[in-house]
């Protein structure tokens, strides 16, 4: 029997933390399951008083607080709570994620069949109010989908995520980097880090988590604040692992090229819907072109839905 530990880390969101616990409640599976909460919200402890309300859960449920203000720090302290069980594989989701019943049983399926040491899941949006036709086509809005369940090269995100125990233990501590602390990013920097220490990834089709994605996500403006924000990060983690001017003169040409050739395209593309995602990759070579002036976005400062 699998031991799996499913790690949550949560900053004012009780509501969607009491959906995501009661959507664990009814796994349907044959796993051995432990829930940790890590509240980012040394003030409110709303997530932490939300699992102490809980009796005769289903499962083992160990919430905690996590005084220090920041993603990579939750993620952290969630990491070393869950070495210090029994565990098999680590499995991540978000405060505003919830599983389908058969999600943890199909990660165990995919990761058999593959071997893979990550995995990553399909994502479907609920929606509190229906976003415009621009909006709905931009990362964070539109269903984040795998082609198939199979390997992949690259894992971009921890929502939806399934890990074997040895993603943890082989990486330096910490294994998030806290200096992406409100800006996000720090999973894109553990997967790299994975990837260069020649772990495995891989997608599963059938894992399905749905996201609800508030009013003030559902816009085409804090869509485009995502993909600059996405630039930023992106860059400062490239940054980070690069290896001499060469790498810094690949991306700069990445950049210059995305200068000159999107403005075009969302011209032309304007009349097909296509504009929008010229824009967004504007939007993205302008936040990289701020990290490489030393500036950052903290996008987690605000926090959206309840």
């Amino acid at each position: 029997m699998a031991e799996v530990i499913v790690a949550v880390p949560t900053f004012r969101r009780p509501q969607g933390l009491r959906r995501l616990l009661d959507a664990l409640a009814h796994l349907e599976t044959g796993a051995d399951v432990r829930v940790l909460v890590a509240d980012n919200d040394s003030e409110r402890h709303e997530g932490l008083d939300a699992c102490a309300a809980l009796k005769d859960y289903r499962w083992p449920l160990d919430a905690f607080l996590v005084p220090e203000r920041g993603i990579a720090q939750a993620r952290n302290a969630l990491v070393e709570r869950a070495l210090s069980y029994r565990c098999d594989f680590i499995a991540m989701l978000d405060d505003d994620e919830w599983p389908q019943p058969q999600w943890l049983d199909a990660f165990l399926k995919t990761q058999r069949e593959t071997g893979a040491d990550a995995l990553h899941g399909d994502i479907l949006r609920a929606f509190e109010t229906k976003p415009g036709a621009w909006a709905a086509r931009c990362d964070g809005v539109a269903p984040l989908l795998g082609a198939r369940s199979g390997p992949i090269p690259m894992i971009e995100g921890s929502g939806n995520v399934f890990l074997s125990r040895a993603c943890f233990e082989r990486l330096e501590k910490p294994c998030f980097d806290p200096a992406f602390a409100l800006s996000g990013g720090e999973d894109r920097d553990f997967f790299e880090r994975l990837r260069r220490k020649g772990l495995r990834f891989a997608w599963s089709k059938e894992a399905v988590v749905h996201a609800f994605v508030p009013a003030s996500r559902a816009t085409l403006g804090w869509a485009l604040k995502r993909a600059y924000r996405v630039g930023n990060s992106d860059m400062r983690v490239m940054l980070k692992h690069a290896h001499g001017r060469r790498d810094r003169i690949t991306e700069t040409i990445k950049i210059v090229a995305a200068l000159l050739l999107f403005p075009l395209l969302f011209v032309l593309g304007a009349a097909n819907g296509r504009a929008v995602q010229a824009l967004r990759r504007l939007c993205r070579a302008a936040g990289k072109i701020a990290a490489l002036r030393g500036r950052f976005y903290d996008e987690y400062a605000v926090t959206h839905g309840s």
